[in-house]
């Protein structure tokens, strides 16, 4: 005769559930690995033929807890995010909670959309990362893009894919680190989607923006002659990640361009509205990788000079970063800009520096001059799929 089996039993040891089985012969404790303690919850109750550990052959049916991980509930999820989207901009007439937002444009100007993902263990890792990092990184990228168009936010989205065993706290803390960079530019987060994936977190942001008419900053519009600048400091970006690969640990405040990033709205936007920028890009690649975006999609070359990039010092001792990480390093989310010869650049803009590093010339090679010669400049920053 089959006997029903003991009552389950709460978490008692970290990692584990408990569920005691009653065979009807013996009691036997059987272990469950569950990602997050605490987290889980009991789904339903289910019979099951379950062999005798006492007497070898024999069975018996036996009531198990069916238990799932459950530390992210979707609903809940949705919820706590449209709660704390609430202030949304004048741009935004239907937010989170329909299948579509729905957006004003400006009356006179073009719609600007840009997509980027953030993907752990290629963009951030989660033990050198804080969570309300990530989502700061997160958005950066997404509205660095729009600061090299001389555009203005109108609406953020965002979709995340996360592990079912993720511990809520961490989504939480990432939304806070978002949402403070959102306020800053006030961009409001109009929507997104949420799913689960396998094992990383994947998060993807969409940011709509706008400039008026014909007038957004494009990469193809340099010309031979026209003078190159970048804005701010370059390599601090990477810097950091170069003492976490050599096991040490960077402090946030002697590395804030990796770990509090600053989108260069408003330096776009300015050079967008005075004219200045003929071709614009963020450095988001790394200066060798991001110029030779620009020249290619112009059609031109350059020449930059090694002496003129201001590299960014970074550490407790505010040593100048390498020319190499400065060339190629990433992550720095300034603006490359290229301007007529005769236009007149201001040497700050909103406090920030703006530095000439070279010119734009005929043919199609990028050279770099230093102290010792010139030499081709190869783009060696990042790029996906390069082996």
């Amino acid at each position: 005769m089959c006997q029903r089996g003991n009552p389950w039993e709460p978490v008692t040891k970290a990692g584990w559930a408990k569920l005691a089985l009653g065979t009807g012969y013996s009691s036997w404790t059987g272990l469950v690995p569950v990602a997050s303690p605490g987290n889980h919850q009991v789904i339903r109750f289910a019979d099951a033929l379950v062999p005798n550990p006492v007497r070898p052959g024999a069975c018996r049916f036996v009531e198990v807890a069916i238990l799932m991980a459950m530390p992210l509930a979707e609903k809940s999820l949705i919820e706590d995010i449209r709660r704390s989207a609430r202030a949304a901009g004048s741009s935004v007439r239907i937010g989170i909670g329909d299948d579509c937002a729905v957006i004003r444009r400006p009356r006179g100007h073009e719609i600007l959309v840009t997509t980027d993902f953030t993907l752990e263990n290629i963009h951030f890792r989660r033990a050198w990362h804080t969570p309300e990092v990530v989502g700061r990184r997160c958005l950066t990228r997404g509205l660095s893009d729009l600061a090299a168009m001389g555009g203005r936010p109108l609406a953020a989205f965002l979709s995340l894919a996360l592990p079912a065993d993720l511990p809520r706290r961490w989504v939480d803390r990432f939304m806070r680190g978002l949402l403070t960079l959102a306020h800053e530019h006030n961009v409001p987060l109009a929507g997104g989607d949420t799913a689960q994936s396998p094992k990383h977190i994947l998060a993807d942001i969409v940011v709509v923006g706008s400039a008026p008419n014909r007038t957004a900053i494009v990469r193809s519009g340099a010309k031979p002659g026209d003078r190159i600048y970048v804005t701010g400091e370059l390599g601090a970006g990477t810097a950091a990640l170069k003492e976490f690969f050599a096991r040490q640990k960077p402090h946030p405040k002697d590395y804030p361009r990796h770990f509090h990033p600053a989108p260069r709205l408003e330096v776009g936007e300015f050079l967008r509205s005075h004219q200045i920028a003929s071709a614009m890009i963020d450095l988001s690649d790394g200066l060798s990788t991001d110029l030779a975006h620009i020249c290619e999609e112009s059609r031109v070359g350059a020449e930059i000079l090694a002496d003129a990039i201001p590299r960014a010092r970074v550490g407790r001792k505010r040593e100048p970063v390498s020319l190499k990480l400065a060339l190629d390093g990433g992550e720095d989310y300034e603006l490359l800009f290229t301007a007529r010869a005769g236009k007149r650049v201001p040497p700050t803009i909103a406090g920030l520096p703006l530095t000439p590093i070279g010119r734009i010339t005929h043919g199609k090679r990028i050279l770099l001059r230093t102290s010792t010669g010139t030499e081709t400049l190869q783009p060696q920053g990042w790029e996906h799929f390069r082996r």
